[in-house]
């Protein structure tokens, strides 16, 4: 017993060591100025990443709105974050990304009740297994029309307001694992199936790359108006993104050394977030990726040919006007 004990102590000061050390690389929102008077809108907003940026905001004096398609968990992360932070405010509503009828009618009561619109965090993102088929309500292919044409389309319903509260922010969370992306025209919205070997759900991955794709265009068109667009990759976060996707105990022991050293706490993955959405120092480059709360050099090349034809598509399937 204590010839094991000699091999395990150690064995678990060095992984805390070498944690410690990795956490100084993930990069900390270090602008802590008051938000008073400034207007942000998070979606997925009662959990995660989400959760955390909304406590951050608060802290900070902004008026946050938490859009989520549960109203009632937005209440309950509203009285969480109130036992420890009193002051900004906290606006719970429902949206839900998977209904297009619900995008619209959120949008019209933002724009009813908010006269001014300073960040826009398009947070949320659904991870489902292929064999479940799942689809929106609308009969979209589930990751692409949440995570991409829901967004899409809530950011160009709002997009007038965030032009006239200039200057402001557009924050679209995507992840590095766009890298293993594919935008394939004739399967958007796998139509024609995708693989299911591999670790990686491709339909997920397929989601945040065109999540990347769109940033970029958006940016584009919105040169000059005092909007900027900044992605993010927050890193590998235990979040309760991969709830529908069920382990065995067995790959619980064998991921927990890798989590301990790479597994972010939603804490840790909101900080270039928090970057991206508020800090005075970053630049006015719009359309670059962030991570670690700094610039990121993706291996994947974004074409703008790409970009600019899905956003043509992602609008006619969600009725944008292209003439804006």
């Amino acid at each position: 017993m204590s010839s094991f004990c000699y091999i395990i102590i150690p064995l678990i000061v060095i992984m805390g060591l070498l944690r410690k050390c990795r956490e100084r690389t993930w990069g900390k929102c270090k602008d802590t100025s008051s938000l008073l008077g400034k207007v942000f809108l998070v979606t997925g907003a009662n959990s995660g990443i989400g959760k955390e940026t909304v406590r951050e905001l608060v802290r900070r004096e902004a008026r946050v709105i938490l859009a989520c398609r549960d109203v009632e968990s937005a209440r309950n992360t509203i009285i969480h974050i109130r036992k420890e932070i009193s002051t900004g405010e906290m606006i719970p509503m429902e949206l839900d990304l998977a209904s297009l009828a619900s995008i619209k009618k959120f949008a019209e009561q933002v724009l009813r009740d908010f006269s001014e619109i300073h960040g826009l965090i398009n947070n949320a993102g659904v991870y489902v297994p292929l064999k479940d088929h799942a689809l929106t309500k609308d009969g979209f292919e589930i990751h692409f029309g949440v995570n991409h044409l829901g967004h899409f389309l809530l950011t160009n319903l709002l997009l007038d307001r965030l032009k006239l509260s200039a200057p402001s922010r557009i924050v679209v969370v995507t992840s590095k694992l766009l890298e293993s992306g594919v935008i394939d025209f004739s399967n958007l919205n796998s139509e024609k199936g995708l693989p299911t070997k591999g670790r990686m759900n491709p339909a997920y991955c397929n989601s945040k790359l065109a999540n990347a794709y769109f940033a970029v265009e958006l940016a584009k068109r919105l040169e000059n108006t005092g909007v900027n667009v900044y992605m993010v990759c927050p890193g590998f976060t235990y979040t309760g993104l991969f709830r529908h996707v069920k382990r065995s105990w067995f790959h619980y022991i064998i991921f927990s050394p890798v989590a301990l050293l790479f597994l972010r706490t939603a804490y840790q993955g909101a900080q270039t977030v928090l970057h991206c959405a508020t800090d005075a120092s970053l630049s006015n480059e719009s359309g670059l990726l962030y991570r670690d709360c700094k610039v990121y050099h993706s291996k994947k090349e974004l074409k703008p040919e790409i970009a600019s034809k899905l956003w043509d598509i992602s609008a006619s399937l969600t009725g944008v006007d292209i003439s804006k």
